[in-house]
C-alpha cells in the first residue's frame, strides 16, 4: 500500500495518524482500569486475526500502533485492526492527545 493510499484510508478513520511505517491512535479513558479493560477487550480480535498492535498504556491513555512487521509496511491488516479497535472502544470519539 503506497503513501497516497494510506492517506486516503486514514481519512476514513477518525483520530488515526501515520507514524513512520505504522498507523497509530491514542485513546483516552476515564482512568487506568478502563484503559486496561480496553486493551483486554482487544485481545480476542487480535488473536483471531493473528495481528497484534504495539500497545502503550500511560495511565488513562492507550496508544495503539499497527504495522504489518512481516511485510515491512502498512497493509490492509493494519486498517482492519484499527477499525476493530475503534469498535471495541465504542467508536471514533474516544480519541485523545
Amino acid at each position: 500500500m503506497d503513501r497516497a493510499e494510506i492517506g486516503r484510508r486514514l481519512q476514513d478513520l477518525e483520530g488515526w495518524r501515520l507514524e513512520g511505517d505504522a498507523i497509530a491512535k491514542t485513546f483516552t479513558f476515564a482512568g487506568f482500569p478502563e484503559a486496561v479493560e480496553f486493551v483486554r477487550r482487544l485481545v480476542p480480535g487480535a488473536e483471531d486475526a493473528d495481528h497484534h498492535p504495539d500497545v502503550t498504556i500511560n495511565y488513562r491513555r492507550v496508544t495503539l500502533s499497527y504495522s504489518t512487521h512481516s511485510e515491512g509496511r502498512i497493509t490492509e491488516k493494519d486498517f482492519a485492526g484499527a477499525a476493530m479497535a475503534d469498535s471495541v472502544a465504542g467508536g471514533p470519539p474516544s480519541s485523545g492527545n
